[in-house]
């Protein structure tokens, strides 16, 4: 018996998708871009704006425009994969060259990875929470035993492909609304609705951090992604519908996850300390000790998790395949499979206060992909033609061996971006980080240190250098386009009198 369509491994890798294997409609986009950032942890991001000062109206536009803004340009990345019918970091050859697309293709994939382990390593403490608070079993035990279901299911639908992905999205999404109905249902009675009113003591420069973190914590991580998930639509798919969807899906939730945030830290200030140290054992705080409540919480909870983490190992082994790697899709997808496993049991048994350096290396990363992210779309926006997908493979083709402006201005952007921003005071081999504020005499207790503004900083100068000095390349390869295909023409009339 032939195996379900679901469970069949895609073969496809970083190759272009034969127009005979392109299908579907935007509104499919709905389900993984739903998942992206689906977990009700999203709730501790409030946390994160809450320690701006700001009152809770301020902090709640503050995070509907950043997550918006964030995944609108998942979603114009996400056109990108229409036109090219390959993955994201693919398309970015014509940009920054096929060789110099080697550097931001390092940075997304170890950007994956990390997102990996996090999502294998918080969902294990979950289950841990849970049993703790319900007073069962031996810690170690449970731990081992949802560790090892956990990286079964990210590495199988990983590791299978696009269909399995997209069919447990599809139940992980309903799953997860479910559940953040019920959560809200139970938990409503704490919000004290009289201190939503309450003023903030936030000014303008509060109010940006803010949304810099809100893009920094949702979209902006999967700009790297976006392109892997509509690769396979059909050439005449809408352009508008993708970056609807994508924006639509990927913000859906999350602003309704961040603003129930907002409500429970304006009504109880004690919360944001609370979500920040530890978010699992916060939420479940609120919840009644029951395994009939804390249970089905704990399983919807890890499929949203484990959706996310599915995602990020499915983008991951395409990155690695870019990087030049020469085996199948499939074969990367394990191996990203091993390495975060690896680093997953390194985090949850070995790293001892492992988290704030870690999340310096995020930090860290998140610059430099910010700026690829801006010189992207400064590309991706310029071009009047659809990408010629057999030389995204070839240096001596179109897209040549380095795109000297691209790469330029991703180094610059990435230069600037850490000079502006500054990492947690636990990584001593980043404090070098925030230079550009050092070297302006801003004080050490200014907000501007604290909100990552190099973040923003690096996607608009990424965007306005690729924008300036990228365009007269792109025009090159354009009309080398055009040459090639008046030559086949003129070769096919040819060819045509000759039979007649």
């Amino acid at each position: 018996m032939a195996p379900s369509p679901a469970l069949q491994v895609e073969v496809n890798g970083i190759n272009v998708i034969p127009d005979d294997e392109r299908h579907g409609t935007p509104r499919s986009l709905f389900w993984p871009w739903a998942t992206a950032s689906i977990s009700i942890f999203n709730v501790s991001i409030a946390a994160l704006l809450a320690a701006f000062g700001m009152g809770f109206m301020a902090a709640a536009i503050a995070a509907l425009i950043g997550i918006t803004v964030s995944f609108f340009l998942v979603g114009l990345i996400s056109l990108a994969g229409k036109r090219a019918a390959a993955p994201t970091m693919v398309i970015s050859r014509a940009a920054f060259g096929v060789h110099g697309n080697a550097v931001p293709t390092a940075i997304s994939y170890l950007t994956l990875v990390g997102w990996e382990i996090v999502v294998v390593a918080t969902t294990v403490m979950a289950a841990t929470t849970v049993f703790q608070r319900l007073g069962w079993a031996d810690g170690t035990a449970v731990e081992g035993a949802v560790f090892a279901l956990v990286v079964a299911v990210v590495v199988i639908a990983g590791v299978v492909g696009i269909r399995l992905v997209t069919r447990f999205q599809a139940v992980v999404t309903v799953a997860c609304i479910l559940l953040t109905v019920a959560y809200i249902a139970m938990t409503i009675g704490t919000v004290n609705w009289s201190a939503l009113t309450a003023p903030g003591d936030a000014g303008i420069g509060e109010f940006i951090g803010a949304i810099v973190v809100a893009m920094a914590a949702f979209g902006l991580g999967w700009t790297n992604s976006g392109a892997d998930y509509s690769r396979y639509l059909p050439r005449n798919a809408s352009g508008r519908a993708i970056v609807g969807w994508t924006t639509f899906a990927g913000s859906l939730v999350p602003i309704v996850l961040v603003v129930y945030g907002l409500m429970l830290v304006a009504s109880d200030p004690g919360m944001a300390g609370a979500l920040s140290d530890n978010p699992i054992g916060a939420l479940i705080s609120l919840l009644p000790t029951s395994a009939l409540i804390l249970l089905p919480f704990l399983l919807i909870m890890s499929l949203g998790a484990t959706g996310s983490g599915a995602m990020d190992l499915y983008s991951s082994g395409f990155s690695l395949l870019t990087l030049g790697l020469k085996v199948p899709r499939a074969v990367a997808a394990g191996i990203d499979g091993v390495l975060m496993t690896l680093g997953s049991v390194y985090l949850l048994w070995f790293a001892g206060s492992f988290f704030g350096p870690f999340e310096g290396f995020l930090i860290f990363l998140g610059v430099p992909l910010a700026a690829w992210a801006g010189v992207f779309i400064a590309d991706a926006t310029s071009r009047r033609q659809d990408y010629a997908g057999a030389e995204l493979n070839d240096p001596a083709g179109r897209y040549g061996s380095v795109g000297w402006p691209a790469l330029a201005s991703m180094v610059a952007a990435t230069i600037i971006g850490w000079g502006l921003v500054v990492s947690d005071a636990s990584t001593p081999l980043l404090s070098w980080q925030g230079f550009i504020f050092d070297a302006l005499g801003i004080p050490q207790d200014s907000v501007w240190r604290a909100c990552n503004v190099g973040v923003l900083a690096a996607l608009v100068i990424g965007f306005a250098g690729a924008w300036a000095f990228g365009r007269r390349r792109i025009a090159r390869q354009e009309a080398a386009g055009l040459d090639a295909a008046s030559t086949l023409r003129t070769h096919q009339g040819a060819a045509s009198g000759a039979g007649a």
